[in-house]
């Protein structure tokens, strides 16, 4: 009799092991299922972009997106100098893709670059270009003052930083400070007082030559995807005389976003630097050998 009770007795408690042992099971399947949940759901994502970035970067987002259709990217393109006063003025951002290291080392010394997230991207080259058949005299920077009109970004651009660079190298330009600082009426003058368009962005040189209201301009080499139909390069600007153009990335402190916008922010930050995007980028004539 008394061993019958102790085998109920243990049986009794064998169920309850049972019991709890299953509860705790389903409690950790639904907390996976969350969590795949949590990871599905929508947000959205402000990425700052230079402009020579638009047409390669929408590309990205929509390869992006085939796997993660939850998550709406709005880029935000303009010249780096523009977008780096918008992050400082208290602009939502998550991520930021320059064309210059200059406005990444200012936003690193503001303290909004998010921890061990910069790195070097891409590397592209300054172009000088006309429309096509366009007749004119200027084969590159040397005789640039043969232009009748020309398009040029302002010195807070890196395309127009680049341009003044390469300018002062050549001998054309003299300056004690920063190249940034170079005036476009000094670089007028430089020249022998041609007409310069400045402009606010690298797309706007691009288009002000791709629609003929200047003669020539200067923007990158990956800017003429899409044109080769309508413009001609007429120089290819070494780095002997511009440096390297490299393009830096990082994520931005957010304090607005919550925690599936940042991890939505860092899984695309990701897949900008993978291999899959490096063949995209190698497509737009970006290139995409450098040090990260």
């Amino acid at each position: 009799m008394r061993n019958q009770i102790v085998k109920r007795i243990a049986a009794v408690l064998l169920a309850g092991v049972m019991v709890v042992s299953l509860t705790a099971c389903g409690g950790n399947k639904k907390t996976e299922e969350k969590a795949a949940d949590d990871s599905k759901k929508e947000t959205e994502i402000q990425v700052f972009i230079a402009a020579s970035l638009n047409t390669v970067m929408t590309e990205l987002a929509k390869e992006y997106n085939e796997d993660h259709p939850e998550v709406k990217i709005t880029f935000n393109a303009d010249s780096s100098g523009t977008l780096l006063t918008q992050i400082e003025e208290g602009y939502e951002c998550d991520l930021f893709f320059s064309a210059a290291q200059k406005q990444m080392d200012q936003l690193e010394a503001d303290g909004l670059v998010v921890d061990g997230t910069r790195a070097n991207v891409l590397n592209n080259q300054v172009v000088v270009i006309s429309l096509k058949d366009s007749g004119t005299k200027v084969t590159g920077l040397e005789n640039l003052k043969d232009a009748k009109s020309i398009a040029l970004a302002g010195g807070s651009v890196p395309v127009g930083k680049y341009t003044r660079q390469a300018l002062v190298n050549l001998g054309t330009l003299k300056t004690d400070g920063e190249v940034d600082a170079i005036t476009t009426a000094k670089v007028s003058q430089a020249l022998g007082g041609v007409e310069i368009s400045e402009e606010d962005n690298v797309s706007k040189v691009l288009t002000a030559v791709a629609e003929g209201s200047c003669e020539v301009g200067t923007t990158y080499y990956s800017d003429t995807y899409g044109y080769e139909d309508k413009l001609d390069i007429l120089q290819t600007v070494s780095y002997d005389l511009t440096g390297d153009v490299i393009y830096p990335i990082c994520q931005v402190q957010n304090d607005e976003a919550d925690k599936t916008q940042t991890a939505a922010a860092k899984d695309f930050y990701k897949f900008v630097l993978s291999d899959k995007a490096k063949k995209v980028f190698d497509a737009y004539y970006f290139d995409t050998d450098v040090e990260r």
